[in-house]
């Protein structure tokens, strides 16, 4: 298998992680490009609108995985992608951009399967692609970075880009002294020349800081858009699935999408009225004094049931009819994982948020 990947900056770092996850446990070859718009040329897109995948002669497979649907084009950039792939899959993380999918796979059979992270965008990707269209949630690495620590350092943690009466590491700090709370602001960022390693020190390092905490921030780009966010749809995005693995509940407003209903569970976030700064810090005030370490545990537990990359790439494999002995090893080592922390945890279900 070959994946193919187009490498973006400081925000898409969680999927680079997983992009290198993913090389691994599938046993793939990884191709990383640098994103460039101008890369694809007329000739290459032409070439492809003629004569497709004609002349396919080998048996390997390729996963392109696009932060968004322009990336689609990066295959064109591979030099001899047509004679090489009997089978083309494509990973949508940013699926909801749909007018952005590249006319020259709304009108050619070059992708045998479409995955894409929001459910709700099925419909319209089964309407403008000529392929299987499959839903590949958003995930993270719960078996190696996540944990059900019960002794917690913070109380709260925040990290990225928040609203406006959410953004000042000061005034937050300030607020959380007030009422008694321990409070970790945006960690620094880690630099190095390599943009994959780059990326795993910098997962690695926010994953123990989430580790260590009872709470985090993460407000649904409804309530916080900025020029880069989706004017309609609602998504979940790292935040909420890295803390989650972390035994974290995440504070703040949520996406609400039933897809997204359906992945999370009651504990998994507290939900705030509004964006109003000290209502919020009230509601975490409240919360962290009734906190037990079993929510950490609850939230863990389910964060491997629900949330590890492991089962989208047990889909892919699937789907591909591959099975690499590495990814296999893996999963049994999750289900093991998790069939532990169900006997820890054991009490009735709660699926519903």
């Amino acid at each position: 298998m070959q994946i193919i990947y187009e490498v973006r900056g400081k925000g898409w770092e969680p999927i680079t992680y997983m992009v290198n996850l993913a090389a691994e446990l599938l046993e793939a070859d990884l191709l990383v490009l640098e994103r460039d718009p101008k890369a694809v040329t007329l000739s290459a897109k032409l070439e492809a609108l003629l004569f497709g995948k004609l002349g396919v002669r080998q048996d390997d497979s390729c996963l392109l995985v696009c932060s968004d649907p322009s990336s689609l084009l990066s295959l064109l950039r591979v030099e001899g992608w047509r004679q090489r792939f009997r089978h083309i899959g494509a990973w949508i993380i940013d699926s909801f951009w749909t007018e952005w999918i590249p006319r020259i796979f709304q009108i050619t059979n070059l992708l045998d399967y479409v995955f894409v992270s929001s459910a709700e965008d099925i419909p319209i990707w089964q309407q403008k692609i000529k392929a299987p269209v499959i839903w590949l949630p958003w995930a993270t690495d719960v078996l190696r970075l996540g944990g059900a620590n019960e002794t917690r350092s913070w109380d709260l943690v925040r990290v990225g880009r928040q609203p406006s009466e959410w953004d000042d590491d000061v005034q937050i700090e300030r607020s959380c002294f007030e009422k008694n709370l321990r409070f970790h602001g945006r960690p620094p960022h880690q630099q190095d020349p390599d943009r994959m390693r780059q990326a795993i020190q910098n997962q690695e390092m926010l994953m123990s800081l989430y580790r260590q905490t009872k709470f985090t921030l993460a407000f649904s780009n409804a309530v916080n858009p900025t020029t880069y966010t989706h004017p309609t749809r609602q998504y979940l995005t790292a935040r909420w699935v890295d803390a989650l693995a972390c035994g974290a509940t995440v504070a703040g407003i949520s996406p609400n999408e039933p897809s997204i209903n359906r992945l999370l569970w009651e504990g998994a976030t507290l939900n705030f009225a509004s964006l109003e700064r000290e209502e919020g810090m009230e509601a975490i005030a409240q919360a962290a004094e009734t906190w037990r370490p079993e929510q950490a545990q609850l939230n863990y537990r389910y964060a491997l049931e629900r949330l590890d990359w492991r089962w989208r790439f047990a889909k892919i494999a699937q789907v591909f009819n591959y099975y690499p002995q590495r990814l296999s090893d893996e999963l049994d080592l999750l289900e093991q994982e998790l069939l532990w922390q169900k006997q820890r945890t054991a009490q009735p279900e709660r699926l519903s948020r």
